[in-house]
């Protein structure tokens, strides 16, 4: 009887299940579909424990990006690509790479990764693709190059060359108050590159309904720019990354504890780099060296990360700093320390289970930090280096891009985005009294 029992229950649980498919779309009456069995009994092989919890997204996330004359971003490059400008725009035949020589401009050159990557043909898995139809897109992309016409036309405020740079910003504005897509959406569903503090600067607030791609909000008041509609992108490491980190006893051949080499002189919350290298000056196996960013001293940062168990990321002039891009792809692990430092993919990634948290209060208590990261077991430290080695191809850009790169998952966090921008839109357009919210 229990046998019986027991396979009638098999057989009600198959039905069931066969049913369940039918219902969901996973049997059709044209034929068998494949159907991922992983998504419909997840609950079974859930693991809450994984530093990354990835989006589930559908197709690509169509994008219309609009053709700029090449002095709106890769005439900046260099001469030789001003030059062949000639009013026409970028193609995938005639995109210039990213030059090697280009120093510190690299942090913020997503911007070029992102056209980049809708440029790029024949390439399969990207989260986001080029559309020749503007009604057929979800959001409208704009090719401008902000953060490297800052780097490039006077970064000095009173330097003559800052003309340009604002010409670029009126010429760029007068061209998007022009296109019907724009003023349809208030530039709501347009997305802009705006990574470096100053870019954009004289003219940034004609644009803040757009998805915005910062680097942090250091510089933007909270009206402007915020969590809610914008997207913080990772700097691009200086650093390169550490691909034969394959050491048989990795915590003991780190032989140093703590490692900073950087600028100690920094405006805001940058302050507190100065008072950390009085606090940390004694300690045997703290490495904390004022030094500018020059060929050499990359090198020899970048070997300091790789031979440290931790790697001090302090608030530069603005919360953030590509400092905590070049430990993670160093395997170095972060301690950061600034009080409003907002961290890329933070809805996938889980920071906590590979950096080490601290306020400035707490970091400025004498010989805590240290204290602490002693505290830590190696088990401990190994399970973060081991994270960190799994999460690095997040923060690497790259043309053609791969699957789940940098670029890849500032695209799906702007489809994140689409359905509070097309709310947003629709209820604008049917209001017809001042919006109450405001």
């Amino acid at each position: 009887m229990i046998g019986k029992s027991i396979i009638s229950l098999i057989i009600f649980l198959i039905i069931t299940f066969i049913t369940y498919l039918i219902t969901t779309g996973g049997l059709g009456a044209g034929g068998i579909r494949t159907v991922d069995l992983r998504s419909q009994i997840s609950f079974l092989s859930s693991n809450n424990d994984s530093v990354v919890v990835p989006c589930r997204t559908g197709s690509p996330l169509r994008v219309f990006m609009y053709d700029l004359p090449k002095r709106f971003n890769v005439a900046m490059l260099g001469r030789k690509f001003a030059e062949e400008d000639g009013g026409s725009p970028v193609t995938a035949r005639n995109l210039p790479p990213w030059p090697r020589n280009s120093g510190l401009k690299q942090q913020h050159s997503v911007e070029y990764w992102m056209m980049a990557s809708l440029l790029c043909e024949n390439c399969s898995g990207n989260e986001a693709v080029r559309v020749s139809d503007p009604e057929a897109a979800d959001v409208f992309f704009v090719p401008f190059f902000s953060s490297l016409s800052f780097n490039t036309h006077g970064r000095n405020m009173t330097d003559p060359d800052t003309e340009i740079d604002r010409q670029l910003q009126v010429d760029i504005l007068k061209f998007l108050r022009q296109s019907v897509y724009w003023q349809r959406s208030e530039g709501r569903d347009h997305v802009i590159p705006m990574h470096h503090p100053n870019a954009f600067r004289f003219l940034r607030e004609e644009v803040n309904a757009s998805i915005l791609i910062v680097a942090d909000f250091g510089r933007y008041s909270k009206v402007m720019s915020n969590l809610q509609k914008d997207i913080v992108a990772p700097y691009m490491h200086v650093m390169e990354s550490f691909l034969d980190d394959n050491s048989l006893d990795p915590y003991n051949s780190r032989t140093t504890l703590l490692f900073f080499r950087g600028r100690t002189v920094r405006k805001s919350e940058g302050v507190v780099r100065a008072k950390l290298e009085k606090i940390l000056k004694g300690f045997n196996d703290v490495h904390y060296e004022a030094s500018y960013a020059t060929g050499e001293s990359i090198k020899a940062s970048s070997q300091g990360m790789r031979s440290s168990k931790f790697c001090l990321n302090p608030a530069g002039d603005t919360p953030s700093s590509n400092r905590l891009f070049d430990a993670i792809v160093s395997h170095c692990v972060p301690v950061i320390v600034s009080d409003r430092i907002e961290l890329p993919f933070e809805d996938e990634i889980d920071y906590n289970k590979f950096s080490i948290f601290f306020s400035i209060k707490e970091a400025l208590i004498p010989g805590y930090m240290v204290q602490e990261l002693r505290k830590i077991p190696k088990e401990k430290w190994l399970e973060m280096w081991k994270l960190l080695k799994e999460i690095a191809h997040h923060y690497e850009y790259q043309y053609p891009p791969k699957k789940d790169d940098a670029v890849n998952m500032i695209w799906r966090q702007v489809r994140h985005k689409v359905p509070s921008e097309r709310l947003a839109v629709n209820r604008a357009r049917r209001l017809k009294v001042p919006d109450w919210w405001r």
